[in-house]
């Protein structure tokens, strides 16, 4: 059984297939990912397996489970956590406090415990504390630990975000771009974290990207898509020698 399966999806804005009879499968371990032009659905997909859209017709089942049957916001339960192509921090907290943010998930407690910082409240909050430390080494982030969000540069506000998704603890990671915006070394930084990420923390990762070299480097297999609908799938070099996908981003001349 694969980790994440999807079947036959398919989602309509009226009368705008924006995906259309998709069906892929990701298994638990590897690097996947989806590349296609401008448009073609990628990050669509994405807003679906987040049930953030439902879709018209298909099947998503995420470690043995039905995603359809669970709400937007008890996706982080499950083990999926996602990064977003538009930064969504909170500006005005700290790095740090960001980071704390993505362990809500394992919050056990309720309000009255929370209130009088019970014994169990406490036990948590070192638990969640040692697993942003990690987090926070893993991705060096210890020179921005304490400074708000608003006043850094652009990048590393990428890898914070990063960070939040990891610091949750997923089996799943949905990076939506991740290397939109970045510099040559910081896109060259974020591909060893990529590959890190899968082989030190034993996380599967789904990646959304237009960098053709970052997903060559760090991907095990390729989707194409083309408005909304599978082009090829298969290794980086099969995919990228593929006429149709040639033909979908510089056009019928070139393939």
């Amino acid at each position: 059984m694969s980790l994440l399966e999807i079947n036959n999806a398919t989602l309509k804005f009226g009368g705008v297939v924006a995906v259309n009879d998709l069906s892929f499968a990701v298994e638990e371990g590897e690097v996947y990912a989806i590349v296609g032009p401008n448009g073609a659905g990628k990050s669509t997909v994405f807003n679906l397996i987040s049930r953030f859209y439902d879709p018209f017709a298909g099947s998503f089942r995420f470690d043995g489970k039905d995603l359809l049957k669970r709400k937007p916001d008890q996706i982080a339960d499950l083990g999926i956590a996602r990064t977003f192509q538009n930064i969504e921090l909170f500006d005005h907290a700290t790095v740090l406090q960001n980071l704390l943010i993505g362990r809500h998930r394992h919050r056990r407690s309720n309000f009255v415990q929370e209130m009088l910082f019970a014994p169990k409240v406490r036990r948590a909050e070192l638990v969640n504390r040692a697993a942003v430390e990690q987090v926070i080494d893993f991705l060096d982030l210890q020179p921005y630990r304490n400074k708000m969000i608003a006043g850094l540069p652009y990048g590393v506000r990428k890898v914070v975000e990063l960070g939040r998704a990891l610091a949750s603890g997923p089996k799943l990671l949905l990076l939506d771009e991740p290397a939109s915006g970045l510099s040559v070394e910081e896109t060259q930084d974020m591909r060893w974290w990529i590959d890190d990420i899968r082989k030190q923390m034993g996380i599967t990762v789904l990646m959304v990207e237009h960098d053709m070299g970052l997903v060559s480097s760090v991907s095990d297999r390729v989707l194409a898509l083309a408005d909304g609908a599978k082009l090829a799938e298969g290794t980086p070099a099969e995919v990228q020698s593929n006429p149709a996908v040639i033909e979908a981003y510089l056009g019928a001349g070139a393939a």
